[in-house]
This record gives C-alpha cells, sequence and structure tokens, in this order.
C-alpha cells in the first residue's frame, strides 16, 4: 500500500530536524573558521580575534581567523557564500556587506538572500568634523552656510560608496542642503586634505579622528550615532543638532552561509552575547571607538534589511551609480 504524500512529508521533515539536532549536538566537532574580508589590523579583525579566544574557549575546538582582502570586502565575503552551510566557516564582516550590491555592479551575492545572521557584534559612528578655518562652531551653523551658498563648501571621503561619503549624503538630504563631495583613494589623502584647508568637511571614524580633534586641528561638530561618544561627551548628535531621524553607523557582524541549521547559529549567537559582555572585550571595542552590541539572529537580519532599503534610497537620492 504507498504511503500518504502528506505522511512522507511530515516523516521526512521529523527526519531531517531529528539530524539536524544531532548534528549541532557534536558541534563544533572540528576547527571553525573565521573569514574576515579585509586585511589584518581593521574593525572587523579586532572584532573576529576577540571573539575567536572567546569561541575557542566557550567551545572547546579552535576557532580561528582568516584574513581574505581584496575587491572591496567581495571575496571574502563570496568565500563564505559559496561554503558548506555547517558552520565550520563563518564570516565577520561590516557595512559594506550591504553596500557593495547598491554601488558595484555585477556583484555575485544578495546580502539577505545569502547569509544566515548570527549577532550584529558592535556599532561605530562617524564623527563629523571641520578644518577649524571654517566659521561654523556647531552643526546649525553649518547648515547655514551650506544653504546661503549651495555647493562652495566641500567634504572629503574615502571614496565614493564609503561609510563617511553615505554619512554625508544621508545628512545632506535630511537637512536639505547641497555640498561637492570630493572623493579620494583611501581615508589618508582625505584627511591630509581636509587638515590643510583644501576641503572644509568630512565625517571620520572616532579611532582616527580623535587625535586631530585633541590636537585642536580638526573640530567636531556632531557625532552620526544615535547617542553621544563616552570620547566626545560634549559633542552632540546630529539629532540633538535638529536632524530628526538621522542615523548613520558602521557596523559589524558575524553571518553564516545561507542554510546553516539554526541550532549551531543560536549555539554561536548565545556564546557571542556572552563574550560581548566581557569586560575586556568592551574595553577594547570602546578605544577603538566602537560599541559592543550582541543582538539575537532575528534582530541582526532586519538590521540587514533596514539598512539595504536605507542606503539605496539615499545612493538612489544622491545620483550615485553603480560602478
Amino acid at each position: 500500500m504507498l504511503m500518504d504524500r502528506s505522511l512522507k512529508v511530515y516523516l521526512f521533515s521529523v527526519l531531517m530536524a531529528v539530524s539536524s539536532f544531532s548534528f549541532s549536538q557534536s558541534y563544533p566537532s572540528k576547527s571553525v573558521k573565521i573569514i574576515v574580508p579585509s586585511a589584518p589590523g581593521g574593525g572587523s579583525d579586532i572584532i573576529a580575534r576577540q571573539l575567536a579566544q572567546s569561541f575557542t574557549k566557550a567551545f572547546g575546538q579552535s576557532f580561528f581567523v582568516e584574513n581574505k582582502p581584496g575587491a572591496g570586502n567581495m571575496i571574502g565575503i563570496e568565500a563564505v557564500m559559496h561554503a558548506p552551510p555547517d558552520g565550520y566557516t563563518l564570516l565577520m564582516v561590516p557595512t559594506p556587506l550591504i553596500l557593495n550590491p547598491i554601488l558595484m555592479k555585477n556583484i555575485g551575492y544578495d546580502p539577505v538572500k545569502d547569509f544566515s545572521p548570527i549577532s550584529l557584534a558592535a556599532t561605530a559612528p562617524n564623527i563629523f568634523v571641520v578644518n577649524p578655518n571654517i566659521q561654523a562652531k556647531n552643526l546649525r551653523e553649518w547648515i547655514n552656510l551650506a544653504k546661503k551658498d549651495p555647493n562652495k563648501l566641500n567634504y572629503s571621503s574615502a571614496g565614493v560608496g564609503t561609510s563617511p561619503h553615505m554619512s554625508m549624503e544621508l545628512f545632506n538630504y535630511l537637512a536639505g542642503i547641497q555640498t561637492t563631495h570630493v572623493p579620494y583613494k583611501g581615508t589618508t589623502p582625505a584627511i591630509t586634505d581636509l587638515l590643510s584647508g583644501q576641503v572644509d568637511a568630512m565625517f571620520i571614524n572616532p579611532l582616527t579622528a580623535m587625535p586631530y580633534i585633541q590636537s585642536g586641528k580638526l573640530r567636531a561638530l556632531a557625532v552620526s550615532g544615535s547617542k553621544r561618544l563616552e570620547l566626545l561627551p560634549n559633542t552632540p548628535t546630529v539629532m540633538e543638532s535638529g536632524i530628526s531621524n538621522y542615523v548613520a553607523l558602521q557596523w559589524y557582524g558575524l553571518l553564516a552561509p545561507a542554510g546553516t541549521p539554526d541550532n549551531i547559529i543560536q549555539m554561536i549567537q548565545k556564546e557571542m552575547v556572552k563574550a560581548l559582555q566581557n569586560k575586556e572585550i568592551k574595553e577594547r571595542l570602546l578605544a577603538e571607538g566602537a560599541e559592543p552590541m550582541g543582538s539575537s539572529s532575528e534582530e541582526f537580519k532586519t538590521l540587514i534589511k533596514n539598512d539595504y532599503q536605507k542606503w539605496s534610497e539615499v545612493a538612489r537620492r544622491a545620483k550615485i551609480e553603480a560602478q
């Protein structure tokens, strides 16, 4: 007698659930690789290495970092996308995960469909700084200068589509002003020309900005996050300065290939949240200008979806065409 189709489907689903549970119970049974799609020393690398140490202690198996830089993070990201969805290849990646498909043509991955988010690791705002010669002591004065003479004021960035560039484009849109973008090939030349006065302003990460702010070579007007930085308690956020709904954060998160068993995702997520509450890790991240987070996998998934839509709209309004 032929088995009823609905019964077959039910038995298959039970078998798969048992198999997945058994697999996750023995996880990890070998070393786990965390791919960082950038060179050693950057934010993603620092966070990944801190987590790898914690995971190794928690799981009793080696978690190690492998750097795969190149092509705007693309090489490392695609390596994880094509890896087996078994929990043994993970990805620690910053915001370019979602910016690349918006700003580059022929991208080989979908940031929402091709990965299983594990947890948001940390967020880092940018600081809006100006050359001290600019006659603006706060953000409202900068906006007034920009409205008085559209496109006269300019700003530098490390390149088209970078976090500082997109932060400024969102600010311009919400503030209703027009300023001129001057892109550079990297952060160092962008800062050099800002310091010399060849450009007027830029959004810049806290770690890079603080020495220049403390020495008086740059003036901090606002922070791009939702709250003030501990490093700059007297510098207001953009929202506090009158631009409602403005938040622009660089974030770092851990993901796995799509299809990775949910039990494994939750195991790693649980230990990741614990690790990010560790005093030593928190202090290290705060010193880098980043705030440790630790979210659920669903919260991180929602962030990815929302940010992808948000920055797609910013790029459209700024008429930034994919290259």
